[in-house]
């Protein structure tokens, strides 16, 4: 398994050795000792899925505050998405700065967003399931939305406002400025 930081070097690229042959493939997609050497020395308590019947499904920009934070570790088993991942804490030299990759089914890529990130994806083709590790439970208390396409963000995505699709939560999320200080760096 390869692991390369990004742009953002706390945000990681984790990119498997994939054999194939004429039956399919086989690949490790978690190993935790490749996973500290490079970089990632994360607990992971819980694992989600999720499946987005459309192309164009947002999902984001989500995170949690203290006191369940969480990293998470994120891949795609059918399908692709094009992920996001935004660096919200203050007093980072990356502060307010994203970096994003496409991940699929096909690359088997994946990407690790630490705490104090927000993170997002858009589906790039219909029925497409993502599964993501995370590091501590799901808390609604502690469950923020920061708006997708807010344009002081300058993220590139692959859809419009008027074509995506969102959840009522996400369509009422507010702008990045408009959020309190949740992390620092």
């Amino acid at each position: 398994m390869n692991i390369a930081s990004l742009d953002i070097p706390h945000v990681k690229l984790l990119e498997p050795k994939v054999h194939r042959d004429d039956r399919g493939f086989f690949c490790e997609v978690y190993r935790r000792d490749l996973l500290v050497a490079g970089g990632i020395d994360a607990d992971f308590v819980q694992d989600n899925q999720s499946l987005s019947r459309l192309r164009g499904v947002v999902r984001g920009l989500h995170l949690q505050t203290d006191p369940h934070a969480q990293g998470k570790l994120v891949r795609v088993v059918r399908g692709s998405i094009f992920d996001v991942a935004l660096d919200i804490r203050h007093g980072s030299p990356t502060f307010g700065k994203h970096v994003s990759a496409v991940l699929s089914a096909e690359n088997g890529a994946q990407l690790w967003v630490p705490r104090g990130f927000a993170h997002g994806f858009c589906t790039l083709e219909p029925d497409t399931e993502v599964i993501y590790k995370v590091t501590d439970y799901y808390s609604g208390e502690c469950d923020r939305s920061i708006q997708w396409d807010d344009p002081a963000l300058d993220i590139a995505w692959p859809v419009s406002r008027e074509n995506a699709i969102l959840s009522a939560k996400d369509m009422s999320a507010k702008p990045f400025a408009e959020h309190p200080e949740y992390f620092s760096y």
